[in-house]
């Protein structure tokens, strides 16, 4: 049985008052909170493990790389990778997709390759394509969602020709919820020897995730919406995909053996992670994917479909109300707008004087904020600890706006 309060018990902040009013959290798709086992993580391994990893041969090195190394493993598991080497660790998908950009783009693609991806996207996976673009002459070609905010995967295999090299798509939309079809999408496009890059960065805190299954050459997950700390993040490389990669980045530990006139790199997956890393931040990562596990994923996704059902209910009956997304399969993410002259930031702001925590914004999306014509949406975001009740608070925090803005 999956019992949320107690769950809620692991979150320090949720027990704390904003405005005089209980703090309900629903800014999950920016950033998630972190629980206790994370937090105290963190603390131990400051207080007394630290050292830097990789360098030393004392006790605290070998601790601090023993613990560091371990993370790579569960990050395997957690996708279901085929082997640790194919985990390299980031600061977040960011960070990833500049990787994927430089390290495999810039070396494989030429002037009129081309990159297919949606107009859902976040920027992150958005933006390094277009360095491509202006530095190479790569060209962009861009899905739309229909009516219900879904993609039609046939649609994105349609649009491959004899000079698509790539294509960059997200798993679950950060602003409409949808999620995507990207299995189908990744095996046509192995059998037509395209390469696939996916963003885990919502998909991954939701549902389970199989990178095997999926068939995709990479994927993306960013821990800090993983309930994990922030600058932690994973990126899945397809061995063969990584052997095709150079270094993003030089420095120490991504080196054999550096002379005057020669270099030689190190063994994937430390010849993609130069430098000392987020030492701390991945050991904390790995503690929080240790929670969400030991809760269980399909109990996870149950929880959350129960929130999406009945915020679909109560947010669809409000006839003032323009809800941004409508795919039967969506997550439990809410993007809206509200008749009459209430912007998203009013709302966010009202919102916030009741203690509810929503985002307001283009949510990193403008090529879909201009798809859906509008500027900005107001965002609910749900995650693992948040309650029917806390969605009511929502609603009854929307009325009051309505009531106010007209």
């Amino acid at each position: 049985m999956y019992d949320v309060e107690k769950i809620r018990q692991d979150f320090p902040i949720l027990s704390r008052q904003v405005n005089g009013k209980p703090l309900v959290y629903l800014d999950n798709g920016a950033s998630a909170q972190k629980p206790k086992i994370v937090i105290d993580t963190i603390s131990t391994f400051y207080s007394n493990e630290y050292a830097n990893v990789h360098r030393g041969l004392h006790y605290l090195s070998n601790l601090a790389t023993d613990k560091f190394e371990a993370v790579r493993g569960k990050i395997r598991t957690f996708v279901n990778a085929a082997k640790e080497e194919e985990i390299l660790y980031t600061s977040g998908t960011t960070e990833a997709f500049n990787l994927v950009s430089y390290a495999w783009g810039v070396p494989n693609l030429k002037a009129g390759d081309e990159i297919i991806l949606s107009v859902m996207e976040h920027h992150a996976n958005i933006v390094p394509w277009h360095f491509l673009r202006e530095r190479h002459g790569v060209v962009l070609k861009w899905i739309e969602p229909d009516a219900n905010g879904d993609i039609d995967p046939q649609k994105v295999i349609d649009a491959i020709g004899p000079k698509t090299k790539m294509i960059a798509m997200t798993h679950m939309s950060n602003v409409l919820g949808t999620v995507v079809d990207v299995k189908t999408i990744c095996h046509e496009a192995r059998r037509k020897g395209v390469v696939t890059v996916i963003d885990g960065s919502q998909s991954s805190v939701h549902m389970k995730v199989d990178v095997q299954d999926m068939d995709c050459d990479f994927f993306a997950i960013t821990g800090h919406k993983l309930y994990g700390p922030s600058g932690s993040g994973a990126l899945y490389a397809r061995s063969e995909r990584m052997a095709e990669m150079r270094p993003f980045m030089g420095g120490g530990d991504m080196i054999r053996e550096v002379g005057r006139d020669v270099i030689t790199y190190n063994d994937p997956p430390h010849k993609f992670e130069a430098g000392t890393p987020g030492i701390a931040q991945i050991i904390g990562l790995g503690a929080a994917i240790d929670y969400m596990q030991g809760i269980g994923m399909d109990a996870i996704a149950k929880h959350e479909r129960e929130l999406r059902d009945h915020a679909t209910e109560k947010l669809g009956a409000l006839n003032w109300l323009n809800i941004q997304g409508q795919s039967a399969t969506k997550g439990a993410i809410f993007s809206f707008t509200m008749n009459g002259a209430a912007h998203p930031h009013d709302i966010s702001t009202v919102l916030d004087q009741r203690g509810i925590a929503v985002r307001a914004g283009h949510h990193c999306a403008q090529p879909l904020m201009d798809h859906l014509s509008v500027s900005a949406t107001t965002r609910a975001s749900m995650g693992l600890y948040n309650t029917i009740q806390e969605v009511d608070s929502l609603v009854d925090g929307l009325h009051l706006c309505h009531e106010f803005f007209g």
